[in-house]
């Protein structure tokens, strides 16, 4: 990725709070743990506006492809959101694209980008994205 993201480029952003323990000996937060932010916003929105049921619904949502480009450092204390946007959205999967923004800040430090496979839960086999999610999620889809 050569240009990096806006945060008027993303629809939805997801506030998070960092923790002492997501920095690394560096004193950065650690490159894994953009992962689990980029995770915990997908799903916040899926649960919230999509009303998947994580417990006890048929079908989940399980990540198949991920990727990540860092551009800034980010440490513990700094308040930060993450973009989440619908790059395509198929029968079964969603392409998302996500930026890690520090608090205020117009550029992104970080960029992600992972698949989500709808799966039934008792056969684990791809299935269609259920109507309330597939809703939300095309909130979020570039146009």
């Amino acid at each position: 990725m050569t240009t990096k993201p806006q945060r008027t480029d993303y629809p939805y952003l997801h506030p998070i709070t960092t923790r002492w323990h997501d920095n690394d000996i560096y004193g950065h937060i650690n490159n894994v743990t953009y992962y689990a932010f980029f995770d915990s916003a997908v799903n916040s929105w899926l649960i919230n506006e999509g009303g998947l049921d994580i417990h006890d619904g048929e079908q989940v949502a399980f990540v198949v492809s991920s990727g990540c480009d860092y551009f800034a450092p980010v440490a513990f204390p700094e308040p930060i959101e993450i973009g989440v946007r619908v790059a395509k959205l198929g029968n079964s999967s969603v392409h998302y694209e996500l930026a890690l923004f520090k608090e205020g800040t117009a550029e992104a430090c970080a960029a992600g980008r992972f698949v989500h496979v709808f799966v039934e839960r008792a056969s684990n086999r791809a299935c269609p994205i259920p109507p309330g999610p597939r809703a939300a999620l095309e909130r979020l889809l570039l146009s």
